[in-house]
């Protein structure tokens, strides 16, 4: 890049007529953003150019979790460094960008994932473009009010964003059954490391087409005079929007279809520049990946562009499957999306109709395959009145890819079985990865450090594997180094705590993490179960060599979800009640931090002694949070689930802390009976726990026996109308839990071996890179080229 400086002072002179060192935060950051974007835009303009001359990729997400992008755009591009010293000669931190709110467009693991991919697209010169929502406020900031969450609007957008540029010229409309929108796209530039390779996220925002009746105005009808503008905009403004009652479920809708239709819109204006009418060569060009099931009515919406260029159904369907490839993300039935076949004919008539061809197409190649009545009737795309999204997924299209070993297995063996034993060929394995230049090189610069020269050079920052150099390297010099980066790394998240949320967090104790979306599958109340077992043990001097730990947690509850709710305030009660106890607070500390978020977790997991894992087995896709902890040097305290199994199996088991039942476990007590109140009465302690949630120990406002400590209560040892008794399996793994946290807190005691287990996780890290997940992506299921 150039003189950055000389262009920065320019910008700042031009745009808001002070000096470099006169700016506020913000001035400071779009000033120095539109000089990295002016930098760029060559190479942008060619990668553009490369991609549209060869088959290429293109990802279709409702969430892109892309974080900050100043410090990542300037990691990327090898100037942080540079950067930083040239802000410092004037006067400014570089860290004044925390200030900055992150792009808060994702929700957790599925959004980031996707954040992830394209920052390995580009790094590995892999043609893929994102295709998402430009969401107005994103998911929601988080509040912690009397250990309640408390949610507000997310406004990143009013600092303003100097990394996507609006490209009106190529805005599209949307119609729906009663309502036409201007979808205008937002390109976010996406800079690869070391290449000069940039791929692009392109993000719609919803408008009106009118957005103002003056007649209605100077009728005085000041509504309706925005009607249309205010409607237009509902479709962008949030990210999942509550959808508990029908006007909520509309606009869920709306907002899939309206990205799905805006960007195939745009695929096809591309592919037509090319190629004119002749729509034949569509699918040899475009490879489109469904990240879960909320972009798959881009089917159905495929085939009916497609029949507006004058192409018949069947050969319209046969592109749209050529060309399609679904992404599965969860075995939790609620999770996977089953639209009302009365709310889309009221919405999107066009494309039901087109899902129902699909549906009797499906039915007869069935019957054409001498599949029976019974198997045909579990495989119906359109079942009474439900439209199941991920069937028509699975059925039109080329692959279906789990995103964890045991994942995909269990979509073969089980949720998808009945597909699996008809199309075996279309089952891949993709397992989840993270992009190693966010998550360590960016976030831990001193871990890097010593990385780079075990390594012998910095390749791993595009190479992960290279981390296995680090098996030969574990000599007690290193080990030590690399405790003493751990606790710089746990001085500073302390120092952030303070900052964000007021807690005196102790550096000097073990650093025990959970940090990821609150689902009660998660099972965040296991762990807060496991403290209440160990305060107890501690007030009656059952454990005389515990080794100080604080607990952090940070978790957003979907704004609609009671019971995740409840466990937030149930373990801030917890926290209240250890944290003061004098015969407690100096061994145990708990804090629920609020609003966690990218930014946070950049500083969590560097820091994170003992990584929190604890989804029952069978559940937990994958996850990539446990990836981000077990590369930074934290060993995994987790069940057999997701990518645990594997980060076990890479890094050996004896360096992770692994307990409760497997999946065949679960599935014998499914079989054979499970009865929680049981094993709680055979077991005094973990009534005790248990109890406290009803006996008075905490308080959950609410009439002593009504309050919604007493809901979870009655889920875990009686069930409800729609689930059985500790549906999660809490009870079942709690003590096998409580007895293997205690022995990783033993075994800290020891620093050297510790310290090597850590390394160790480090070492063998190197498979959980999204470097690798994406050209496995390119060659086996896109079939695109790449450096």
């Amino acid at each position: 890049m150039g003189n950055i400086m000389e262009k920065l002072e320019i910008t700042a002179q031009e745009a808001y007529c002070k000096k470099v060192e006169e700016l506020t935060p913000s001035e400071l950051h779009l000033a120095l953003g539109k000089v990295v974007m002016g930098e760029i835009a060559p190479n942008w303009a060619k990668s553009k150019a490369k991609h549209n001359s060869e088959r290429r990729a293109y990802y279709f997400s409702a969430e892109f979790l892309m974080g900050r992008m100043m410090y990542n755009n300037l990691y990327c591009l090898g100037i942080l460094d540079e950067v930083t010293k040239l802000l410092k000669k004037k006067g400014i931190d570089i860290n004044v960008f925390e200030e900055i709110d992150d792009a808060a467009l994702g929700n957790g693991g599925l959004g980031r994932l996707a954040a992830c991919y394209l920052d390995s697209a580009a790094t590995q010169e892999v043609p893929l473009d994102g295709y998402g929502i430009r969401y107005k406020y994103g998911l929601f900031k988080q509040l912690i009010k009397d250990g309640y969450q408390v949610e507000i609007a997310d406004n990143w957008q009013r600092f303003k964003d100097p990394w996507c540029v609006r490209r009106e010229d190529e805005a599209v409309t949307v119609s729906f059954k009663d309502q036409t929108v201007k979808a205008v796209p937002y390109d976010m530039a996406v800079i690869g490391c070391k290449t000069d390779n940039i791929n692009t996220l392109r993000l719609w925002q919803a408008e009106a087409v009118n957005e103002f009746d003056f007649t209605a105005f100077n009728n005085t009808e000041y509504d309706r005079a925005v009607k249309e503008k205010n409607d237009a905009e509902n479709i962008s403004k949030v990210l999942y929007p509550n959808d508990n009652k029908y006007e909520g479920k509309v606009l869920r809708l709306k907002q899939q279809y309206f990205f799905c239709s805006a960007s195939l819109q745009d695929i096809m204006r591309r592919y037509k520049a090319k190629h004119g009418t002749d729509f034949s060569h569509f699918a040899e060009e475009n490879a489109i990946q469904l990240n879960d099931t909320h972009p798959v009515s881009c089917v159905p919406e495929l085939v009916r562009l497609l029949q507006l260029e004058g192409m018949g159904f069947d050969e319209a369907f046969e592109i749209a499957r050529k060309t399609c490839s679904y992404t599965n993300h969860t075995v939790l039935s609620e999770a996977l999306e089953k639209w009302s076949a009365d709310l889309m004919t009221q919405v999107i008539p066009e494309i039901y109709d087109i899902i129902c061809l699909i549906a009797n197409k499906c039915q007869e190649e069935l019957i054409a395959k001498g599949i029976n009545n019974e198997m045909r009737a579990k495989m119906r795309i359109i079942d009474g009145n439900a439209v199941h999204m991920a069937r028509l997924a699975t059925y039109a299209g080329t692959y279906v890819n789990g995103v964890a070993q045991l994942h995909t297995e269990i979509l073969k063996a089980d949720l998808l079985k009945e597909w699996y034993q008809v199309y075996p060929e279309r089952f891949l394995n993709k397992t989840n990865g993270i992009t190693q230049r966010r998550w360590l090189g960016l976030c831990n610069p001193e871990l890097s450090e010593l990385i780079t020269d075990k390594v012998g050079s910095d390749d791993w920052l595009i190479d992960l594997s290279k981390l296995s150099v680090l098996n030969d390297c574990l000599d007690a010099r290193t080990i030590n180094k690399f405790n003493k980066i751990k606790a710089k790394k746990k001085v500073q998240l302390a120092e952030y705590i303070k900052k964000m949320d007021g807690f005196d967090v102790n550096p000097d104790t073990i650093f025990d993490v959970q940090v990821k979306r609150l689902h009660e599958y998660k099972r965040q109340l296991i762990n807060a179960f496991s403290i209440m077992a160990i305060y107890f043990r501690i007030k009656e001097g059952k454990l005389p060599n515990w080794t100080p730990t604080t607990f952090i947690f940070g978790a957003k509850a979907a704004p609609g979800y009671a019971r995740a709710k409840a466990i937030i305030k149930y373990i801030t009660e917890i926290a209240n009640l250890v944290n003061n106890d004098p015969d407690t607070k100096d061994k145990l500390q708990v804090y629920f931090i609020s609003n966690y978020n990218v930014s946070y977790a950049e500083k969590i997991v560097v820091a994170a002694d003992i990584s929190e894992q604890t989804s029952t087995a069978g559940l937990e896709a994958s996850g990539t949070g446990n990836m981000k902890f077990m590369l930074n040097g934290a060993v995994t305290l987790g069940t057999w689930d997701g990518a645990n199994i594997e980060i076990a199996e890479c890094a050996g088991v004896e360096n992770e802390y692994i307990f409760g039942a497997r999946v065949e476990d679960i599935d014998r007590l499914k079989k054979e009976g499970y009865n929680p109140a049981g094993l709680l009465e055979q077991n005094p302690e973990l009534k005790r726990v248990i109890n406290t949630l009803i006996d008075g120990t905490f308080d959950d406002d609410g009439a002593q026996g009504e309050g919604s400590f007493r809901e979870l209560h009655h889920a875990l040892t009686k069930g409800t109308h729609w689930h059985d008794p500790d549906h999660y399996f809490l009870i079942q793994d709690l003590p096998d839990y409580i007895e293997t946290k205690i022995r990783a807190n033993a075994d800290y005691a020891d620093r050297k071996e510790f310290g090597k287990k850590c390394l160790l996780n480090v070492a063998n890290a190197g498979k959980f890179s999204s470097d690798r997940a994406i050209l496995e992506y390119a060659n086996e299921i896109w079939h695109v080229s790449h450096k």
